[in-house]
Formats: C-alpha cells, structure tokens, sequence
C-alpha cells in the first residue's frame, strides 16, 4: 500500500496518510481521533458521499468487503469477541462528518454494561467531535503520532 502517495479527504477535512491503514480502489481505512473502544477504526468510501443511500453498486460492494476483512483482523488481532459495525447515515442518525462511514468496534465481554449502550456512546462520541470541530478547536483528543503507530501496526497486520 502507498499511503503515503495518496490523498485522503474525509467530508471536508483532509485526513493525513499516516492516519490510513488500509485502501482499495474504492475504500479506505483509519484510526478514529475519538474512540469508543480501545480500537476504533473507520471505513469510507474514497470518494466523497454524503449519504450511503448515494454509494454506487461498486463503491458498496467494496466499503462492506472492506469492513469485513479489516473486521476479522481487529477481532482476532485484539482477541476480541464480537464486532460491532454501524453507520450513521444523516444529521438526524448523528452522522456529524457529512461522508459515508462504517465504524469497526472490536468488542469484548463486560465492554458496556448494556450492550446496547455502545450505541449511545458513539452518539456522545460524535456530538463532542462535532463541537470541536464547529468551533474549530485542534484537534487533541489523540495525538497524530499515537494514531500514526496505531495505524501502523494494523497496516502490518492487513498486508
């Protein structure tokens, strides 16, 4: 993989290379800045889709080809027991970055304590992003170079 040669932009924010750990002709994926998880990543479409109801037959294909595969490394990398995958598809689902995503959550046992409060979670998750991000504050909920290691290290394991 030549991350390191691409551009990545997701919504309208660019996305640093290092960030990346997995791409395909149409898909890529990266560390989340705000994880739910000990490991959170994010798959998206490469090109810019607000909705995913907008994803062409191949782009589809390939985002969810793309899930599974870097799903099934996390799971079985971070001894893991299960994975959640979810998408928030528009403002009113919490989708706060206006481009197609599926998170990744490795999950274990006792992780929540109501399993579905994970789903809770990404929505605070989301909502402080969006607040820090609306008002433009840095970014320094992770710093790049422990998302860049992080990324690194799955980059590895998905080659």
């Amino acid at each position: 993989m030549e991350q390191k040669l691409q551009n990545y932009k997701f919504g309208p924010y660019k996305i640093d290379p290092k960030e990346v750990f997995y791409s395909s002709e149409l898909s890529y994926a990266m560390v989340n800045l705000r994880p739910v998880v000990p490991v959170h990543v994010l798959v998206c479409p490469r090109r810019e889709v607000k909705r995913f109801v907008d994803l062409t037959t191949d782009e589809t294909c390939d985002l969810w080809l793309a899930a599974q595969k870097i799903g099934c490394q996390l799971e079985t990398y971070h001894k893991a027991s299960s994975l959640t995958f979810t998408i928030q598809d528009g403002p009113q689902a919490g989708q706060t970055v206006p481009h197609v995503h599926i998170h990744i959550l490795p999950r274990k046992s006792g992780d929540f304590a109501n399993n579905d409060e994970i789903y809770d979670a990404i929505d605070e998750k989301e909502k402080e992003l969006k607040q820090k991000l609306d008002l433009d504050k840095e970014r320094t909920d992770r710093s790049m170079e422990e998302m860049a290691k992080e990324a690194e290290e799955y980059r590895k394991l998905l080659s």
